[in-house]
């Protein structure tokens, strides 16, 4: 028979497996990033700067204010603990997940786009060439690399040239890796040798079973108690290959089966999940951290709905362009739209929402001390909340 958990359990135990809930370090190190990336295994990348990269910002959630040259060394410096692929979209990932990555990897190269192929029928040597100038000069953007051809100017957002079309393709079938990103964001590709640890390039292969096994132990290790559309998302696996998984990780007792009262379907617990007996969480939380990965989840365990607005109309806009959430206790509590305005030095509050059944006195109160500190951590001396809102008011007299 399966167990069963309370809805306040089942939340209690999601966000202790997402690193919520503990007291900051006083200093922030590397041993302290290393365990996140053990809790969670990767860090989502996205290219919108308004406020903070999104990989910067699930540390300072979970650690509070360090020093984010801290998360380039790992990821940019040997021995990387982090490595840039395809996890949950664009991420930096556990390192020792590469073995079970390499699946993908095979998939990617077998199967390139048509702005590939029409690249390599045009010129067959160009993977060579390309490796060949990546070896003796690398690491390399792609505007770097020596590319005489035509832009692709059929993609409104992407304008891409050919070596930029070959080296995306390459990238994702693993036979170049990224050392890092430049000023300007752009991935730096160079060999995976001079990338990855050599012990992780040494690991055997894994088949694709053994390799869906790892990374949906990983993502039940993250999430805590999960049902099969969370740990599919969690590093974006078809759900098949997941219904298998989890029968064979059940069958060894890493996953437990648990019905959560008050939410229909069937739910998994890993086997060393922590149930808290109570947890205090006061955290803001990016749009692309790895607690709110998957948008269902979050409506049927958190009864939050939620969805990412930068791609919407300004005028048909809800809450705002880049809105994080303020966990404050077991569910989020106020959603605030924030800009870095680097220019004027100061941390603007676009907007500012009250969650229904949340303390407005208390979350404003919340709110103002999480603002004041990720400012600091920003290198902004002061917060300005823009008159939007229903929590605006009351938050600009903390402020």
């Amino acid at each position: 028979m399966p167990g069963r958990l309370t809805l306040r359990q089942a939340r209690r135990i999601a966000l202790a497996a997402q690193g919520f809930g503990r007291r900051a370090p006083v200093t922030v190190g590397m041993r302290h990033l290393q365990g996140e990336v053990d809790r969670v295994g990767q860090f989502q990348i996205d290219s919108v700067n308004v406020a903070v990269r999104a990989h910067l910002m699930p540390l300072f959630s979970r650690l509070g204010a360090y020093d984010p040259l801290l998360l380039a060394r790992a990821s940019q410096r040997p021995p990387r603990r982090v490595f840039e692929y395809w996890g949950h979209a664009a991420s930096l990932v556990d390192v020792t997940l590469h073995p079970a990555l390499r699946w993908r990897m095979r998939a990617h190269g077998a199967r390139p786009w048509p702005g590939v192929q029409r690249a390599l029928t045009a010129r067959p040597g160009f993977v060579d060439e390309i490796l060949a100038e990546i070896e003796a000069r690398g690491p390399l953007t792609a505007a770097a690399v020596a590319d005489d051809r035509e832009r692709d100017r059929d993609h409104w957002g992407w304008n891409w040239s050919d070596a930029k079309h070959v080296l995306e393709h390459l990238f994702s079938a693993g036979t170049v890796a990224v050392a890092g990103r430049t000023a300007s964001f752009e991935r730096l590709y160079d060999l995976p040798e001079r990338v990855l640890p050599a012990a992780v390039l040494a690991a055997s292969d894994l088949d694709d079973p053994d390799a869906h096994d790892v990374l949906v132990s990983r993502a039940a290790k993250a999430l805590g108690v999960a049902d099969l559309g969370a740990l599919a998302d969690y590093f974006y696996l078809r759900r098949a290959p997941v219904v298998a998984s989890i029968r064979r990780l059940a069958t060894h007792g890493l996953l437990e089966p648990v019905e959560v009262v008050g939410i229909d379907g069937r739910h998994w617990r890993w086997h060393e999940a922590r149930t808290p007996r109570a947890l205090h969480v006061q955290a803001l939380v990016s749009p692309f951290d790895s607690l709110i990965f998957q948008r269902e989840r979050l409506e049927r365990l958190f009864a939050t709905h939620y969805r990412i607005e930068i791609y919407t109309p300004a005028a048909r806009r809800r809450h705002g362009y880049y809105v994080y959430l303020l966990w404050c206790g077991e569910t989020p509590a106020a959603r605030v739209d924030l800009k870095a305005d680097r220019a004027v030095g100061v941390l603007l509050v676009q907007a500012c929402w009250l969650e229904d059944g949340a303390d407005a006195p208390t979350t404003a109160a919340a709110l103002a001390h999480e603002l004041r500190a990720m400012a600091g951590w920003l290198g902004l001396g002061g917060i300005v909340v823009a008159p939007r809102g229903d929590l605006a008011a009351m938050l600009a007299r903390h402020c």
